[in-house]
């Protein structure tokens, strides 16, 4: 009898999370990719010491890298520790490359991280969004939705 298929997506453990990225982009198409990772890496994102604040992902020669994500080096780690910043090629099917390659030169679009995760296999993922930058009002328009919403559950809870 065959294993069943786990459910795609399933997060067991979060590592890093960008948070602001949902109010600085307008969020399209979320894709999960894999990270190539050497063993300090691992260790360090299992202890939750990653940021990817000011991360985003790009392509080079066919293949998505994510540049400007911080990793720590890892406390018990000799001479083969690795390097905080370096960039970390992205496991994706080339389709999904192609794809998201011509979104980012044709509409202008950006590729950013959203989340560092373990899946329920133990592998680390990355959870990539394609966005597109708001402007100044379209912020100040998500922050007076949310104040609104914030107040109507208010409203509702005060009444009854």
């Amino acid at each position: 009898m065959a294993r069943p298929k786990p459910a795609v997506g399933v997060k067991v453990k979060t590592v890093a999370e960008n948070r602001r990225a949902r109010f600085e982009y307008f969020i399209e198409d979320v894709v999960e990719a894999g990270i190539m990772l050497t063993g300090t890496e691992v260790k360090s994102l299992r202890i939750g010491q990653a940021s990817i604040v000011e991360s985003f992902a790009e392509v080079k020669d066919g293949a998505m890298w994510l540049i400007n994500a911080t990793i720590n080096e890892f406390s018990h780690g000799n001479r083969f520790n690795h390097e905080p910043k370096r960039p970390r090629k992205l496991l994706l099917h080339a389709r999904e490359i192609e794809k998201m390659n011509s979104a980012v030169t044709r509409q202008g679009m950006t590729l950013i991280p959203l989340n560092i995760y373990f899946n329920d296999r133990g592998r680390a993922k990355v959870e990539l969004a394609l966005g597109k930058g708001k402007k100044l009002h379209d912020k100040r328009e998500t922050v007076k939705e949310r104040d609104w919403q914030r107040d109507k559950q208010r409203l509702m809870r005060d009444r009854g």
